[in-house]
């Protein structure tokens, strides 16, 4: 039979009927969620059955097979169609001869199609070697033909899925962990995958094959509810592009919520990140259970009926105490007979401690009769219980699982209410792997690692916990959470000065971060303020701890050995103010001998001079940089040059470089920040830090040198040689090199993948930041060239850079200058605001 042939008997089963049927079901507004999915696959059903009966007119020994996600009735809009052609094998040819009747009118109507042909035998055979054929015929539904035949077969597979249970869940449980590990963790993800991700909708459908295998079973309650949220939104997603995805990307989600009358994004994030949380615990607290009767089940028969005591009763598991009511059996921590949840308020803390201590899950039977029983605690909270919180912040890393555990049944909202606005709540910021909550458990899970360093490590962990809780709130999260962390402080029982100390952690949590890579701390005004802020040396030696707790658990992109180095200079300097020593005086630093010999030969050779030299420790003073004219030292990718291998901690980790220092004289002139900024920019080197300071001559020469003491590093590569920078540096000062239009073309070349359309750039003038200049803060989407249109932009505005602190979180770049008029003071208040607006325009431009 031809193509045509069975297109044309298609058209007599009515396809456009069943595709116009189908367009109007999917945009009328009176049916979705799980309604619209039942009425489009039985709309679906209907006209498969009567493509089948209009093909095989009522022979037997055939059938029509839904499986998967069809078989479970669970059709979005562009959801394609698994089918099982199941036949006797008396036949071949005329079974080949239906599947062409079958298969050509769903491909002409442009629906997707997953189909196969086989018999019974076939079928158990390959659901026997694969095992995601398996599990979807597990879901098999019978859609037309012979019944008999699909009932035995169902029959059939789940036999033998039951029988083959031990081997196949381990398969099953392996297949999962491999997908989380490729796809990452729904709750987490920006632009989460719905089906393939840690907590989506195939996680579903595995639970729902654990628990066909009878072994063991999933905690039901709000499961299904969840996976209901999931297709909601695969539908709206599905309607919203019109394509066949699982991607929620960004540049759609507004458009998805809105389909399903939510706020904005945010709102729909958080909503499927509540979902997945519910499924993935499911997933935990199943695949556990699996594991137990898994080994129990391996255990030698004539063992375990030594362990059954008389009668061939159940062995009796053993029972460890660990902490008053609590106890571990079988791998958990679970509630002693004795436990009493009604009369004890402090057990559900004293059982999530013990659990973290112990390294063990808190079992679900344990959390959730803690949950139905357990007195709420008073306020204040009484001693134990702010202890045993404090000893469950400081477990480390198994204090994930148990908060976890306590979050799923609504215990932590319930000791702390706050905690509901911040709980799934998505954080829009590419340098965050977390939702806030999870930020703070992982804020606090590193803070458990630096409690020997702080006198109070107590304060540090319920700082990590509290640090961002403002974020659920309007307005700067630091400064609505400074509130509520007083609050919560007093009723967990901490008194007046504690919880004055933890408010003063949250106000200030980003201080000393945002104070070493934004502002000069030569200053003595940056000193002095972070000092002020600050109060005490114990406050500040908690915000150092606190402050890299943080970063850490931020992201990769958020702490580096460069940033420690400088937090920890600054931390330094501080702890000096408040021990009484006074502030260095605004002097600037008298020139090295090295800074001479660079002027000298800048005014001998009439252009610019270059030095370079890879740094692991923070410099003290430029020194042994004996090639004026390049590299003292080819560096590699890491930045680091031959022969300096970098020192090696106890631990045999190497530091990581903190970049490389690039000293450039160059007889005084216009133009020359944009000029190396531009340089830069074009060898593709990232400028973390950058000053500019003007030396004079020796006596009897007029004029003066302009030197710039710059922290660059590689974004990728080597890096380049310093004749090169040179040759292009010197075109660039003289005007025969384009760089705003090299920049140009390579972003040209290079174009970006639509996305979210970025913020407008912000451009402020800090206030009270120095006495020695105006600080212009810029606040801006960071690309390529970013520091070269921004030196050009000052440098129209006719003021001079005394320095620039880059600092680039993510694709967000924050940068501060140090300006003056050119006499080296302050602009005054009007100025100082119109410099910048006109930077700011120029960035809009």
């Amino acid at each position: 039979m031809t193509r045509t042939d069975v297109t044309e008997e298609a058209e007599g089963s009515e396809p456009g009927g069943y595709a116009a049927a189908r367009l109007r079901l999917l945009t009328e507004g009176a049916r979705s969620g799980p309604p619209r999915r039942r009425a489009l696959a039985e709309l679906t059903d209907d006209w498969l059955a009567g493509l089948f009966g209009a093909a095989t007119g009522g022979h037997t020994g055939v059938s029509l097979v839904a499986v998967g996600g069809y078989g479970r009735g669970e059709l979005s809009p562009r959801s394609d169609l698994d089918l099982l052609l199941l036949h006797d094998g008396r036949d071949d040819k005329a079974v080949a001869a239906l599947a062409d009747r079958l298969w050509y009118p769903v491909w002409d109507l442009g629906l997707d199609l997953d189909h196969s042909v086989r018999t019974p035998q076939q079928a158990r055979k390959t659901a026997g070697e694969d095992l995601k054929v398996q599990l979807g015929l597990l879901d098999a539904r019978h859609l037309a033909g012979d019944l008999g035949l699909t009932s035995a077969l169902r029959t059939a597979v789940l036999a033998d899925w039951r029988n083959q249970a031990p081997k196949r869940l381990p398969e099953l449980r392996d297949l999962c962990a491999e997908r989380a590990e490729r796809q990452g963790e729904l709750r987490f993800l920006l632009e989460p995958d719905l089906k393939e991700a840690r907590g989506g909708l195939r996680d579903a459908t595995a639970l729902r094959a654990v628990a066909a295998s009878w072994l063991a079973d999933a905690p039901r309650e709000g499961l299904a509810d969840a996976r209901r949220r999931l297709l909601d939104v695969r539908d709206a997603l599905h309607l919203a592009t019109g394509r066949a995805t699982d991607r929620l990307a960004l540049q759609e989600q507004d458009e998805v919520a809105a389909g399903l009358g939510l706020l904005d994004g945010d709102a729909l994030l958080r909503q499927v990140y509540e979902a997945a949380r519910v499924i993935s615990y499911a997933g935990d607290v199943t695949w556990r259970e699996v594991g137990r009767v898994l080994r129990s089940r391996s255990v030698r028969p004539r063992l375990r009926a030594m362990m059954s005591g008389r009668n061939g009763g159940k062995p009796a598991a053993e029972r460890s105490p660990l902490a008053e009511g609590v106890v571990e059996q079988d791998g958990e921590v679970v509630l002693a007979r004795t436990a009493r949840p009604e009369r004890d308020p402090v057990l559900p803390l004293r059982a999530a401690a013990a659990a973290a201590q112990a390294g063990l899950p808190l079992s679900l039977h344990a959390v959730r009769r803690l949950a139905a029983t357990a007195r709420p605690l008073p306020t204040p909270w009484p001693a134990e219980a702010r202890e045993q919180l404090v000893t469950l912040l400081g477990s480390g890393r198994p204090t994930v699982q148990v908060w976890e555990a306590l979050e799923a049944e609504g215990l932590v909202t319930r000791l702390l209410p706050d905690w509901e606005r911040v709980r799934c709540r998505p954080q829009r910021n590419a340098v965050h792997l977390w939702t806030v909550d999870r930020h703070l458990i992982e804020t606090a899970v590193r803070a458990a690692g630096f409690t020997r360093r702080v006198h109070r490590p107590d304060l540090l962990l319920v700082a990590a916990l509290l640090h961002d809780i403002g974020k659920g709130w309007p307005g700067d999260h630091s400064v609505a959470g400074e509130t509520i962390a007083r609050d919560v402080a007093a009723r967990i029982g901490f008194d007046r000065a504690d919880a004055a100390v933890l408010a003063t952690l949250v106000r200030h949590h980003l201080l000393l971060v945002e104070t070493a890579t934004r502002r000069d701390l030569d200053d003595p005004a940056t000193v002095r303020a972070v000092a002020a802020a600050v109060g005490t040396e114990r406050t500040l030696e908690l915000l150092h701890a606190l402050t890299e707790a943080d970063a850490l658990a931020t992201g990769p992109a958020a702490w580096s050995s460069w940033r420690g180095s400088l937090v920890a200079d600054l931390v330094k300097r501080v702890a000096g103010v408040l021990a009484g020593e006074p502030a260095a005086e605004t002097e600037a630093a008298a020139p090295t001998a090295e800074h001479e010999r660079l002027a000298v030969e800048a005014f001998r050779t009439g252009g610019p001079v270059l030095a370079l030299r890879a740094q692991t420790e923070p410099p003290a003073q430029p020194s042994d940089l004996s090639d004026l004219s390049g590299l003292s030292g080819t560096a590699d990718a890491s930045g680091r040059g031959p022969g300096d291998p970098g020192a090696v901690d106890p631990a045999g980790n190497v530091p990581e470089p903190l970049g490389v220092e690039l000293l450039i004289a160059v007889p005084d002139q216009a133009g020359v920040l944009p000029a190396v900024a531009g340089v830069l920019a074009l060898h593709r080197l990232t400028v973390r830090t950058a000053e500019l300071r003007s030396l004079p001559l020796p006596d009897g020469v007029d004029g003066s040198v302009l030197l710039l003491d710059w922290r660059v590093a590689a974004q990728y590569g080597s890096l380049p040689q310093a004749a090169r920078l040179r040759a292009d540096l010197v075109r660039a000062l003289d005007g025969t090199l384009d760089i705003a239009g090299r920049l140009a073309e390579r972003d040209a070349a290079h174009p970006r993948r639509r996305g979210v359309e970025p913020p407008p750039s912000r451009v402020t003038v800090a206030p009270a930041a120095s006495r020695l200049a105006t600080v212009i803060e810029v606040r801006a989407q960071d690309a390529p060239g970013l520091l070269f249109r921004l030196g050009r932009a000052l440098e129209a505005a006719g003021v001079r850079v005394r320095s620039a602190h880059v600092s680039t979180l993510g694709a967000n770049a924050v940068d501060a200058f140090y300006v003056t008029r050119g006499e080296g003071v302050p602009l005054p208040g009007e100025e100082a605001a119109s410099v910048a607006r006109e930077v700011e325009e120029s960035l809009r431009a």
